[in-house]
């Protein structure tokens, strides 16, 4: 890992339910869908289910409205994404991969913990040195751009980890 950091966003809410519920519900890639406002799910491409290592394919769909003045991915894509952290029932931790299927510091993760009432849960994202689709975004832009890009992506970032916690929180909730 570099000792760059472009950025970083993290959003917490209570769950009323026991940290290795949690875990096991957001360590279920293939359940993104249920959650995610961009990834409609996907599968496990290689290794055992989220486990250092394995490999998960992911599809996504992004409205033409986001971050709409910038040159992002828009529609329907996929990426590949590789676990490179799995501490049940605390952490779980995924990297977006490069088309040449590297590891890019382009890190998702959860974190959980125990609270009186159930669980704490995290949802954070990281980015150290650009990422090669970043790289793509942010060729074209002058400085201003580069900066308000990443303010707008990041917010863009955390307004749907947002979302995703309120519908992982309301699906174990309702579940119990």
């Amino acid at each position: 890992m570099s000792s760059t950091e472009t950025f970083r966003v993290d959003v917490t809410t209570d769950v009323r339910a026991d940290p290795a519920t949690v875990f096991a519900y957001v360590s279920d890639l293939t359940r993104s869908g249920e959650w995610s406002p961009e990834c409609r799910g996907g599968e496990w491409t290689s290794g055992d289910p989220a486990t250092v290592g394995s490999v998960f394919t992911a599809r996504n769909h992004r409205e033409p409205d986001v971050v709409a003045w910038a040159p992002v991915v828009r529609g329907e894509w996929t990426t590949r994404c590789e676990v490179v952290e799995a501490v049940p029932p605390r952490v779980f931790s995924w990297a977006m991969r490069d088309s040449g299927g590297r590891a890019q510091e382009s890190v998702w993760s959860f974190t959980v913990a125990p609270t009186a009432e159930g669980s704490a849960l995290t949802h954070a994202f990281w980015m150290g040195e650009l990422t090669e689709g970043m790289r793509g975004i942010l060729a074209g832009m002058n400085d201003d751009e580069v900066k308000k890009f990443l303010v707008d992506w990041a917010d863009k970032i955390q307004g749907d980890m947002g979302q995703s916690l309120a519908r992982i929180k309301t699906r174990l909730e309702s579940a119990s």
